[in-house]
């Protein structure tokens, strides 16, 4: 008997990894016959890709034009520095504002639904509608929602907030329910059996145990809203994305790609603030603040 439990072990172990590698083989086969579904035979159409893109490069993108970070020439500029009248900033700063304000009206408005869409907290009856609400607040992308509200209220910002705000509640809502539904059922279970309603077990329980998990989705869900504030902007949704547009109707590439420039540099700084600021929250958490900003962040 004591022989066989490592056989019965290994054989365990073969199956499993079996199973894996049949999934990735199952997988990849399934991608490739799509694609080449897709191409529908058009092959000479990927001959010259790689080819047009350095030429593209090349030609029109490289090197980026940095007149960007310039003032505009309206309205005359007031400030002491010139770059913050220039449109790369302007559009940057705008960005991250709609940004915010939508990520924190996202968040307000989401967790509450979150809650109500929790089938561990909540019957189906209950659940089942609020979940078909986030699914249909996310059906439409961001861009969507910023045209309709442009159509509403007009160009400007506040379309731009508006649309992020409804994408965010929906993109944001799924996952605060999915992580509120993978909370072990002990404690659930102790504070039903001290008398609270699902409303206090919520407020008491749910949100302290989901807190970690909580407060890295927001900050996940402000670096998204950061980037796809170059999308809204390009229906007339303020932001980056306005000026992003307005090069893009002048064929004013190597103008385009210093503006994305600074919003990639923008975003990494947020990812790596971000990871500061979890920091603060996990306890016991495995990842360490960037040490190329060890000493910045260095707690006295």
């Amino acid at each position: 008997m004591t022989e066989e439990k490592p056989i019965s072990f290994e054989l365990l172990e073969f199956y499993r990894r079996s199973k894996n590698l049949f999934f990735v083989i199952i997988t990849t086969a399934l991608t490739w016959w799509t694609f080449t579904d897709l191409v529908d035979g058009n092959w000479g159409s990927l001959e010259n890709s790689l080819e047009n893109l350095s030429v593209f490069f090349q030609e029109s993108l490289w090197p980026p034009n940095w007149k960007v970070l310039d003032a505009q020439s309206y309205p005359v500029c007031e400030r002491n520095w010139e770059i913050l009248c220039s449109p790369g900033y302007i559009g940057i700063v705008e960005t991250l504002k709609i940004a915010f304000v939508a990520t924190g009206f996202g968040f307000v408005l989401s967790l509450p639904i979150a809650v109500l869409a929790s089938r561990n907290l909540y019957r189906d009856e209950v659940a089942i509608p609020f979940r078909l609400l986030l699914s249909a607040m996310r059906t439409l992308p961001s861009i969507i929602w910023a045209i309709l509200f442009v159509i509403i209220i007009g160009l400007g910002p506040v379309a731009g907030v508006l649309a992020m705000t409804f994408y965010t509640i929906g993109y944001l809502g799924k996952l605060q329910y999915e992580t509120i539904e993978g909370l072990s059922s002990e404690p659930l279970d102790a504070a039903r059996a001290m008398g609270l309603k699902n409303s206090e077990v919520a407020i008491r329980v749910v949100i302290p145990e989901c807190a970690n998990n909580l407060i890295s989705q927001i900050l996940f869900m402000f670096e998204y809203n950061v980037r796809h504030g170059s999308v809204i902007g390009i229906v007339g949704a303020g932001g980056i994305g306005y000026h992003i547009s307005t090069y893009l109707k002048f064929l004013q590439y190597d103008k385009v790609i210093a503006l994305l420039i600074v919003l990639f540099i923008v975003v990494v700084i947020i990812d790596l603030l971000s990871i500061k600021a979890r920091s603060y929250f996990v306890d016991d958490a495995t990842f360490k603040s960037p040490s190329l900003f060890g000493n910045i962040f260095k707690d006295k």
